[in-house]
């Protein structure tokens, strides 16, 4: 058992992980092809020789760094480093540009940046030079002299001037309180302008008990034995806690993906047991198996199918499977479901699903095939995570119920709110949009939902993205576009239709299925309610991604930058 309550600060549970691991694996990266380690003892020396170097530069206590890299071992030891300064880390998006990451370094105050790659820094290094409070960027790799107006340093040497230092930085560390803000999260900004979210270092371990006393009820969970393989983006607050923080407290080893387009193989290379990720990548893999089994044909999609089949009967607690069916799902346990297991490396004991709503039908497709999928729910202000299914008992059409500690209700207009240390301590230098969710110490989340007698929760929609029609009904878009995605044919959709007589949808169809989507849609239709149909469609003219602006690094559609672009030609569709 871990005693969370007595920790005083992250940088002293990861200390007191190295210590007690020694020359244990624990951070792992694809380097010339091959998966290669850094051990505990070795990201402790350069933790602590980055907080020295930081400090000679100039870093205080409560100072500001951004820090912009793609997720890999210097990450953690940044974040660390920062942190055991007594500063605070401020993670930015490498999808950020010159504009985003401007305000991310005036709003915050910056001091320092630190920055992995010189491509990166062709978008930072100009935004340093305009933020005020900018001192110093750290460039990992070396930059083009370009940097006037700015002071750079190269990493290495930061850490060499820091590494021939004495002074004790695990003492230094005992002085950090709990209440002590650890990090300023920038929401992804799917209705505006991020907003610096305060965590406190007690919020993040908080959630961590919570993701701890869930997670320990996995088969053959154990302290030191598990692996992460770690790929959305650090600067996002679901993977900063459940994929690199709680890792640490259970003194697991973390793998950094090469990418998500070879997300697939590297679970295939690295056996991970645990992985947080979004709704995106199950759909993506959903439709890859599909297509695959549409390929395969014969006896092959046959057996498939009926795998799924049985194995969602199996799931439904009032369906009781005949000796016949269990006959059949015992042998197709081995020649489908087994097989789809060692795709994802074989020893996966749990996907935790979160940032956005999972369609029930994708979540149930994994699960028929013995994936198990945790889907849970949260937000930035939370750190992150405020509910999630439990290992034995899920309910897949839910976000189960809130982790230890949480508390939970629904107010008089349907609004969902929660209240325990994990609550954000504010906006940062925004008091009036901290003051706008939260009251007496519980936050408003901006979401709908429902409780069942058994706790379990069910989120219906985001209040702020909830579409009234003109006939005054309200519309979930999320879940009609859930339900349009899962068609094979149609890879993103966007539900567009506020004070309007009915929906319409922008769609972006799968390859080579552009004069099918059609069909697709009518048959989403048969299942929708009268006012919840597609009438017409119109196709997008880009896939929707971070770099376009369409999607949040959170793999989230960004309503308002796709109706900006896209507005005319769906209101269009209404003859107007």
């Amino acid at each position: 058992m871990i005693d969370y309550a007595s920790f005083r600060n992250l940088p002293e549970v990861f200390f007191d992980e190295a210590a007690r691991r020694g020359i244990q694996p624990f951070l792992w990266s694809k380097q010339d092809g091959a998966w290669r380690s850094i051990d505990w003892r070795t990201a402790a020396a350069r933790v602590s020789a980055l907080t020295r170097g930081l400090r000679a530069q100039g870093l205080a206590a409560g100072d500001r760094v951004a820090i912009i890299a793609e997720n890999r071992p210097d990450w953690l030891i940044a974040d660390l480093a920062v942190m055991a300064a007594g500063a605070i880390s401020v993670p930015a998006y490498i999808t950020n540009t010159v504009e985003d990451h401007l305000h991310v370094f005036t709003d915050s105050g910056a001091k320092m940046a630190i920055v992995s790659t010189a491509k990166l820094a062709e978008r930072v290094v100009p935004a340093a030079k305009q933020a005020p409070a900018m001192e110093t960027v750290i460039t990992m790799e070396p930059i083009p002299p370009s940097s006037q107006g700015i002071r750079t340093l190269d990493w290495d040497a930061v850490l060499e001037e820091g590494g021939n230092a004495r002074n004790n930085v695990v003492q230094h560390v005992a002085a950090i309180k709990r209440s002590d803000t650890s990090c300023i999260i920038y929401t992804s900004g799917t209705g505006g302008r991020p907003k610096g979210v305060m965590l406190s270092h007690g919020a993040i371990l908080c959630n961590c008990q919570g993701a701890y006393d869930l997670l320990r009820r996995l088969p053959d969970f154990a302290l030191g034995s598990e692996k992460f393989l770690s790929f959305l983006p650090l600067s996002h607050s679901y993977e900063h806690t459940a994929g690199l923080m709680f890792p640490i407290t259970i003194g697991a080893q973390i793998y950094y993906a090469e990418g998500v387009d070879r997300l697939v193989n590297n679970m295939a290379e690295v056996s991970p047991t645990i992985m947080t990720a979004v709704p995106r990548l199950y759909e993506a893999i959903h439709g890859r198996i599909l297509h695959g089994v549409e390929q395969a044909g014969g006896l092959k999609k046959m057996m498939f199918l009926r795998a799924v089949t049985l194995g969602r009967r199996r799931l439904d607690p009032a369906y009781s499977l005949s000796l016949s069916e269990r006959l059949q799902d015992r042998l197709l346990e081995r020649l489908v479901r087994a097989k789809v297991r060692t795709r994802f490396g074989g020893q996966l004991k749990a996907f935790v699903s979160g940032g956005a709503p999972l369609n029930a039908e994708i979540g149930s497709f994994f699960l028929a095939l013995g994936v198990r999928v945790l889907q849970g729910y949260g937000q930035t202000e939370s750190a992150p995570v405020i509910s999630c299914n439990p290992v034995d008992r899920i309910r897949i059409e839910t976000v189960g119920p809130t982790l230890t500690g949480v508390e939970v209700k629904i107010a008089a207009d349907g609004l969902f709110s929660h209240n325990c240390e994990m609550v954000m301590q504010g906006y940062w230098r925004n008091p009036e949009a901290t003051a706008e969710v939260l009251h007496d110490g519980w936050l408003h989340t901006g979401d709908i939902g429902v409780i069942d007698p058994d706790g379990y929760i069910r989120i219906t929609d985001r209040k702020k993205d909830i579409i009234v029609n003109s006939g005054g009904d309200n519309l979930s878009p999320q879940r009609v576009e859930g339900m349009l995605t899962i068609e094979p044919e149609i890879a993103q959709a966007m539900v567009y239709g506020d004070r309007r007589p009915h929906l319409v949808a922008l769609l972006v169809p799968a390859d080579g299925c552009a004069d099918a989507l059609g069909a697709a849609v009518a048959r989403v239709n048969e299942k929708l309610s009268n006012i919840e149909r597609i009438r017409r469609f119109t196709v997008a003219d880009e896939t929707f991604t971070t770099d376009n602006g369409m999607m949040t690094p959170s793999m989230k559609i960004r309503r308002h930058i796709i109706i900006e672009k896209y507005g005319a030609k769906l209101e269009a569709l209404y003859g107007g």
